[in-house]
């Protein structure tokens, strides 16, 4: 019993003595695994999406004379826009980005235009029906995949022909008419841009837009003649909020971030 007892000593003493030099021993370091390559912003894309939104006027009549007719008031629509864009980016260091781009947008914009003339209320339906703008833009990464953005330039909006009723109880008919014009304008805007994890040439674009075109006089003609009945003056601003998907690409495949 003693031999078996010494025997079972010795050995749990040799495993722990074998342990310990093996923990002693060196281990050699796990090799460096490298970090996955960010894809960079640099490139072209084009884009296609949808949004909603509205424009109000400032506007005044004035008789042919030029003396003024109604004070100064204020009506607007609402409604829905397709747009597509076209641009480029330039990742000028890692967080920021700088670009160019142009876009059209398919609009139905359209709301009451009410109206004083000689003391009768008149009022008709304007709408917005297209527009395009071209400018610049300037980003910030605050993550290698979340763009945000301020952007600004020139845009150019339609607005389509429109009658002027007398605005009586149950309506009346059509007596003038306000022809097609287009307004030239800026905008500001701002937005993000989100690169989507399954997709890394997909990113999906949120802007917002304010645009100002400035005071243009129109003139209000008897319907069916090109008589001209009174003038209207006006100041349009253009607010939208567009949601869109972009395709990026480049000309010579996929670019790389190496900072």
């Amino acid at each position: 019993m003693n031999k078996l007892l010494i025997a079972t000593t010795a050995a749990v003493a040799l495993a722990t003595v074998g342990t310990a030099g093996a923990a002693d021993l060196p281990v050699k370091a796990p090799p460096m695994v490298a970090a996955a390559p960010i894809a960079s912003w640099t490139g072209c894309w084009i884009s296609g999406g949808i949004g909603y939104g509205m424009y109000n006027q400032d506007h005044s009549e004035f008789f042919l004379n030029g003396a003024q007719d109604s004070f100064n008031q204020t009506s607007g629509g609402r409604g829905w826009l397709g747009r597509a864009g076209v641009g480029c980016d330039y990742q000028v260091a890692p967080q920021f980005v700088i670009g160019a781009f142009g876009d059209y947008d398919w609009e139905s914009i359209k709301g009451d235009h009410a109206v004083s003339l000689f003391t009768f209320p008149f009022v008709g339906n304007e709408k917005l029906s297209r527009s395009w703008a071209a400018g610049g833009r300037v980003g910030y990464l605050p993550f290698p995949n979340l763009l945000t953005f301020v952007s600004g330039g020139w845009t150019q909006a339609h607005f389509d022909a429109y009658t002027l009723a007398l605005n009586f109880v149950g309506g009346g008919p059509a007596l003038l008419g306000v022809n097609a014009t287009t307004r030239n304008g800026w905008f500001i805007g701002g937005g993000t841009e989100y690169r989507l994890p399954w997709a890394q040439n997909l990113t999906w674009k949120t802007e917002y837009r304010f645009s100002d075109f400035r005071d243009q006089t129109d003139t209000i003609f008897i319907l069916g003649t090109n008589v001209p009945f009174e003038n209207t003056q006006s100041h349009k601003y253009v607010q939208t909020v567009t949601t869109s998907l972009v395709w990026r690409f480049d000309f010579g495949g996929p670019v790389i971030a190496r900072y």
